[in-house]
């Protein structure tokens, strides 16, 4: 009864009543724009764009979802304007990146500051998995990505997708099936935690080089992921991803400024982003 009076003092121009139910759900909008925008500035940007246009036009809510769900989709418009302009990422993004640090000394410096001196500035590699999920979903279309991470990592049910991508049912379940098999393959054949002829072993070297005293198959045998690698089908270690990647938020974890940091190499080594020092407090003017 509380939240229905809120909601209709809301939609009668009470800014504080509709300050009072976005901030119910704020943090999962960010972890969410997040993973679209991959930018922490960009994200604070389109969760502000997004409070003013949703209490703008509150007038125009008229209950057939949630106001979490319609501000969802007004949130999603918001990043694909931002993103309009940007291509899909290759899955090979994370590996340029990792080139572009090999290669900068300043970087690894810049890396190193940031884990010895940030509250947030340590290295997990269940976070560095998450990260990874991240990274890959960008390599698929806008649509699926947003689909994807919708349903299966902030546990939206379909008809509440269709209203955000304004698609039917049948679209939005193409969508979601075309993500999830995209995905499953790209990770099958990359990641070398599930799969010993996988490319990829960031996780393992940084955590390596983040924390040179612990026992690396230790640290491994803790995962889930990496415990059922040999007994599990592709699919089922997939699901053992997502079940991983909700269960961490990734604007408020103890390495949420490491990978950040690393996000933004990643960004200058494809190109998105043209100078990855040009936000380093204290640069020279």
């Amino acid at each position: 009864m509380e939240q229905e009076n809120t909601l209709q003092s809301a939609m009668s121009g009470d800014i504080q009543a509709f300050q009072k139910l976005f901030a119910g759900f704020q943090n999962q909008l960010k972890s969410y724009l997040y993973r679209l925008l991959t930018d922490r500035d960009d994200v604070d940007d389109v969760t502000h764009d997004t409070f003013i246009k949703a209490f703008a036009n509150i007038s125009t809510f008229h209950q057939d979802a949630s106001l979490k769900t319609w501000v969802f989709r007004i949130a999603t418009n918001l990043a694909y304007d931002h993103l309009r302009k940007r291509k899909r990422w290759q899955t090979d993004a994370q590996d340029r990146a990792a080139d572009l640090a090999i290669s900068s000394e300043e970087i690894r410096q810049v890396f190193w500051m940031v884990h010895g001196a940030s509250p947030a500035g340590a290295y997990e590699m269940k976070e560095h998995i998450d990260y990874c999920f991240t990274c890959i979903s960008k390599t698929l279309p806008i649509e699926n990505q947003v689909a994807l991470i919708l349903k299966n990592i902030y546990d939206f049910q379909v008809t509440e997708i269709c209203l955000i991508l304004e698609k039917t049912e049948g679209v939005i379940k193409h969508l979601l099936n075309d993500a999830r098999n995209t995905l499953t393959d790209v990770f099958e054949h990359r990641c070398a935690l599930i799969n010993k002829n996988g490319v990829c072993h960031q996780c393992s070297h940084l955590n390596e080089i983040f924390n040179p005293k612990q026992n690396q198959q230790e640290e491994l045998m803790k995962l889930e992921l990496v415990k059922a690698s040999k007994k599990y089908n592709r699919e089922q270690l997939f699901e053992l991803r997502e079940v991983l990647v909700k269960a961490i938020d990734p604007l408020h974890a103890v390495g949420t400024d490491i990978h950040a940091e690393m996000m933004k190499c990643l960004r200058t080594a494809i190109g998105e982003k043209s100078d990855f020092f040009e936000e380093r407090p204290g640069k020279a003017e």
